[in-house]
């Protein structure tokens, strides 16, 4: 499928103008940053695999009735998106304390919270995306406060199904990022899942040895992107058991 102009260029994705109104073409980089494009490179294959497993996560989650911006994958690369207006926020999800969450309150990595803690940050890399509070979100408005109690509700949704997906392959859910966007239809308008899930946006850890199986493995110097994020491709079925990062093979 043609893409069409250009209209916005990311860390991770591409988004060109789709073939019809109110429809976008998602292209998926090979570039990986962390702390905030401090870091950065280029990790051959990590594009394929982000779209092959966030497709594979979003019709898991629009098969439970979960509104999201996909509508199919096109190639290796790219996926037919709805056009949608982003809220600016991250809605993270967390269920075991880690990265800045435990570095802010002290609290030791891999420490399992009381209950899922979801966070609300502004999404403005020149600031670091900071942590917001629905005072500041009403205040400026970003959202309004039903808009805010259906992303929370979206956001533990999502970490319920996401859990138990990872959890039946031996991955632990630790936390996530979600975006969410406005689709208007005439004078309505309801709110979808958007931007993408996979291990760029997730923590997974090996439920056995605690490995890490995310971005983290970039972020600390790990190991191999590619082969932590088709491990969790293999494991979830989109790659065959034999397939690698160097050239993933989907399961059609």
């Amino acid at each position: 499928m043609a893409r069409g102009k250009k209209l916005y260029e990311g860390k991770a994705k591409v988004l060109y103008e789709g073939p019809e109104p109110g429809t976008l073409i998602q292209y998926f980089k090979d570039d990986a940053t962390a702390f905030n494009a401090e870091k950065k490179d280029t990790i051959q294959g990590k594009g394929a695999l982000n779209n092959i497993l966030s497709e594979h996560i979003m019709l898991g989650l629009a098969g439970i009735g979960m509104p999201t911006h996909f509508i199919r994958r096109l190639n290796m690369r790219e996926q037919l998106i709805h056009k949608v207006e982003i809220v600016p926020l991250e809605i993270i999800v967390r269920n075991v304390a880690a990265g800045s969450f435990s570095k802010m309150l002290g609290i030791e990595e891999g420490t399992p919270l009381p209950r899922p803690i979801v966070e609300f940050c502004y999404k403005e890399d020149k600031l670091g995306d900071p942590l917001v509070s629905e005072e500041h979100i009403l205040a400026l408005d970003w959202a309004s406060q039903h808009d805010i109690d259906d992303m929370r509700e979206m956001a533990l949704r999502v970490n319920d199904y996401l859990s138990g997906m990872m959890y039946a392959v031996g991955i632990k859910l630790i936390d996530f990022k979600i975006e969410v966007g406005r689709q208007f239809h005439q004078d309505m308008q309801r709110l979808v899942l958007a931007d993408e899930i996979s291990p760029d946006s997730c923590r997974l850890w090996d439920i056995e040895t605690n490995q890490k199986l995310d971005k983290d493995v970039f972020r600390r110097d790990l190991g191999s992107l590619t082969d932590a994020y088709s491990e969790v491709a293999r494991r979830l079925g989109v790659l065959p058991k034999g397939g690698t990062g160097s050239g993933p093979k989907l399961v059609e």
